[in-house]
């Protein structure tokens, strides 16, 4: 710094600082240490996590307020948050899935499928209640989804199961995504097709991507 703009701030408080008893030293120290461990820790807060999956079937998805847990058995990957209390509040699967063969485009196909998929749900999920399914996007990629309501360890949920293949001519391989939302998680989902319209499930259906 030139001589004409006079003393930084750092010359300034120097003599004070030197004067100083040790302990009011120490503590300073100490506070700019937690101050800079306490950024540290909120930018990692805010940032995405980022899971990738390799193999036969690729795929990739960000997500944030969510956190990794066993996958159900079959399954490729599992988030979620939960309540103080433990009740689950969110989940995101992604399962994998095999069409049989079949002739004529992937548009006809899925809604005849999922005839019997949510069949396999009726069985397997408990109070399971279909509220709707239709042709549904993700990220431009043409899919079917399945709404519905049922019971997660003993309290209801809200479910949207969207089925996902790559775009390509006869394929059969492709991915089940798996969202579970509680009707008290937020005012802004009062309903299986509001899910992933807000909150925690909107980045990893947003941001999910064959490849």
């Amino acid at each position: 710094m030139k001589p004409e703009f006079g003393p930084t701030l750092g010359r300034m408080l120097e003599p004070r600082w030197r004067s100083s008893p040790r302990l009011v030293r120490v503590g300073a120290i100490a506070a700019g240490i937690g101050l800079v461990v306490l950024a540290i820790a909120l930018a990692l807060t805010l940032e995405s996590a980022h899971y990738s999956h390799g193999g036969p079937m690729p795929f990739s998805f960000s997500y944030r307020d969510l956190h990794r847990v066993a996958a159900d058995p079959g399954g490729y990957v599992k988030v979620q948050s939960r309540n103080r209390d433990g009740a689950l509040k969110y989940s995101y699967a992604v399962d994998p899935l095999h069409l049989p063969s079949y002739s004529g485009g992937l548009s006809g196909e899925l809604p005849l499928y999922a005839s019997g998929y949510v069949r396999e749900l009726e069985g397997r999920e408990h109070g399971f209640l279909l509220q709707g399914e239709g042709r549904t996007r993700v990220n431009k990629v043409p899919g079917y989804e399945v709404l519905y309501t049922t019971q997660v360890e003993g309290r209801e949920m809200y479910g949207r199961n969207v089925l996902l293949l790559p775009e390509r001519p006869g394929v059969r391989d492709g991915v089940t995504i798996v969202m579970l939302a509680s009707p008290t998680a937020s005012s802004q989902v009062s309903s299986p097709m509001e899910i992933a319209s807000a909150g925690p499930l909107v980045d990893p259906l947003k941001t999910f991507s064959f490849g």
